[in-house]
């Protein structure tokens, strides 16, 4: 078996990535923070398929954690996380330093706005974007990559790095993953991990109601009604309810004729202090 390289520097990462780049092979970017699952390894399988090398980032970012979130206690398993990539045959895992991304006297940030300021998760947790946005752009133009993929659980993100990705001129290809879900139908997350066996059951509600408000779209009844019993649903289910949303799936904004837009149903919830998020299309 190959060995899989391991940078921690970004000096180290472009004496890999310039070797790799002059022998005209294209290099797949997986941003990740850790705890990887099988979520993660669907995002290696793909950018496998699309890339001659992978790259895996590891690096829990405290710009896109707010005040009072679980930057402190988010799982970190460094060598968990390298035997799983490993076994799916990453070609290099890089596992910087804050102070290498964020040098003494940092001060420059991306700021964004459009899908970023849709009133979902931006609403929650001020300054999240920014700090996802900044934290991509830099993993970006390190490594050099020519794609990578995103998966589709954290919607509003794949859509702020999308336009992000296009405002700045990065010639890097977003690659949208489909949710990969647990056989109940719980969208894997690093945070399921806080959760005991009996409350994912409960957990997997979310993805009932949304597939529940998919059809009840489908049938013509309207997005205002779909949104407001979904949210009732998980309300009475005991959640904490951020939202529970119909937008057009394209830009995030408010539905003006659910007969012709792409849709998009979004939820976000707590359960037990865990927040949850998830979301599907309208087919």
């Amino acid at each position: 078996m190959k060995k899989m390289e391991i940078a921690r520097t970004g000096d180290e990462l472009r004496l890999h990535c310039d070797a790799w780049r002059d022998l005209g092979y294209t290099i797949a970017l997986v941003p990740t923070m850790g705890a990887l699952h099988e979520g993660h390894m669907k995002l290696v399988e793909t950018a496998k398929r699309r890339a001659d090398i992978v790259i895996v980032s590891i690096f829990v970012n405290p710009l896109q954690f707010g005040k009072g979130e679980d930057f402190d206690r988010y799982p970190r398993n460094e060598e968990a996380d390298l035997e799983k990539l490993r076994a799916a045959k990453a070609d290099l895992a890089w596992l910087p330093r804050a102070e290498e991304l964020y040098p003494p006297g940092f001060c420059t940030t991306v700021h964004v706005e459009g899908p970023a300021r849709a009133g979902l998760e931006d609403a929650h947790r001020p300054g999240h974007f920014d700090g996802v946005a900044t934290v991509v752009a830099k993993l970006f133009i390190a490594s050099g990559c020519h794609l990578a993929p995103f998966g589709e659980k954290d919607y509003q993100q794949l859509l702020v790095v999308r336009r992000m990705t296009r405002d700045l001129g990065l010639p890097v290809e977003i690659v949208p993953v489909p949710t990969v879900r647990e056989e109940s139908g719980l969208a894997l997350s690093s945070r399921n991990a806080y959760l005991s066996p009996e409350r994912r059951k409960t957990a997997a509600l979310i993805y009932e109601e949304l597939e529940r408000a998919a059809k009840r779209l489908k049938q013509g009844v309207s997005a205002e009604a779909v949104a407001f019993d979904g949210r009732q649903a998980l309300i009475d289910a005991g959640f904490e309810v951020d939202y529970f949303v119909v937008r057009n799936a394209e830009t995030l904004r408010p539905v003006k004729d659910q007969r012709t837009e792409p849709l998009r149903i979004l939820a976000a919830a707590r359960l037990d202090g865990v927040r949850l998020i998830d979301n599907i299309p309208v087919a």
